[in-house]
């Protein structure tokens, strides 16, 4: 079996959140917890377990020019394969999950905190479990800075974010909700994955 990824630090989690009651202090005190428990068992991944195909024709990270998809997401050596047209039946890796989670936290950060200039096209991803798992670390991690920073009325202000449609017409506070769910679905599908490829060893 592979070596596990570099260590990273811990998340914190301010376990104070749970008594304040407002809609941001809900919100972050679910984003924190998830992203505590899905980084202890990111921690844990393998190459084996980032590489693993569950089914065939499963969506992968791969170096660019290797892919078998007609569409890729990802600026450097490293791409992620995107199928033209509904993909929600088709299997996935852990690597391709975490590029997933990885460019999409890069996206909401740029159109809401950042220059409002770079699209998830534009990030760097790997196939690698150790520099994969540091480039999800980073994001999540300047994503959560980025929402703790904020006063209570944030939430409500309708168009902080600039990423798609629906979020410059919503409250702040659903685009942090639905990052939240991104989160706790695909690292549920890791979790799920690391533990199915396991068993398959055993």
């Amino acid at each position: 079996m592979a070596e596990s990824p570099a260590s990273f630090p811990t998340p914190e989690f301010d376990w104070s959140l749970l008594s304040v009651p407002t809609a941001l202090a809900m919100a972050r005190g679910q984003l924190g917890f998830s992203w505590l428990v899905l980084a202890e068992r990111l921690a844990t991944l393998t190459q084996e377990d980032l590489d693993w195909e569950p089914g065939p024709d499963a969506l992968r990270v791969v170096r660019r020019g290797e892919q078998r998809s007609p569409r890729v997401v990802g600026a450097g050596e490293w791409v992620s394969e995107w199928p033209e047209g509904d993909d929600s039946a088709q299997p996935r890796t852990i690597g391709w999950l975490v590029a997933h989670l990885t460019e999409a936290y890069f996206e909401r950060w740029e159109w809401t905190f950042g220059e409002h200039r770079r699209r998830r096209d534009s990030v760097e991803l790997s196939g690698e479990v150790g520099p994969a798992v540091a480039g999800l670390v980073d994001q999540v991690t300047r994503w959560r800075a980025a929402v703790d920073a904020l006063d209570d009325d944030a939430v409500f202000t309708v168009g902080l974010s600039q990423a798609t449609e629906v979020d410059q017409a919503a409250p702040f506070g659903h685009l942090v909700l639905h990052m939240n769910r991104e989160l706790i679905h695909h690292g549920a599908e890791i979790m799920v994955l690391q533990d199915l490829h396991r068993a398959a060893l055993a």
